[in-house]
């Protein structure tokens, strides 16, 4: 699998954003909040994901975008983790990756974190779906 992380994958649609907030499971993993759902079939990508680091934590739009490279990165080199049973299935995952710490964490914490991120949304889409 290439580790690429394509315009197809990113979460824009305001509709599909706007139900994802309304209709969508969430769950906690420090640091992060992550809201998910299953979105509709005729998507291109298995999964769309949106980051979100809050302005009120870091004022600084320099520190948001670094946090929002790490997370960027390090989701596009271990997405395969949960794309892999989308694909079997042809089903598809809209994610948001919320930031909620008050400071910034190191490269390697955020991988770590994402990988288990992604474990953890592995296991909470196979309960749903059997």
């Amino acid at each position: 699998m290439k580790h690429t992380f394509p315009g197809s994958e990113k979460l824009r649609k305001r509709t599909l954003i706007s139900n994802l907030f309304k209709e969508g499971t969430t769950f906690y993993l420090f640091p992060f909040k992550i809201t998910w759902m299953e979105g509709p079939n005729g998507e291109a990508a298995p999964i769309q994901v949106l980051i979100s680091v809050p302005k009120y934590n870091f004022p600084n739009a320099v520190q948001r975008n670094r946090i929002r490279r790490r997370i960027r990165e390090s989701y596009r080199l271990n997405k395969e983790i949960g794309v892999e049973p989308l694909k079997t299935r042809n089903r598809n995952i809209l994610l948001c990756i919320h930031y909620t710490s008050k400071e910034i964490m190191p490269s390697q914490n955020i991988q770590e974190k994402i990988i288990l991120l992604l474990q953890r949304l592995r296991v909470e889409y196979e309960k749903i779906t059997g």
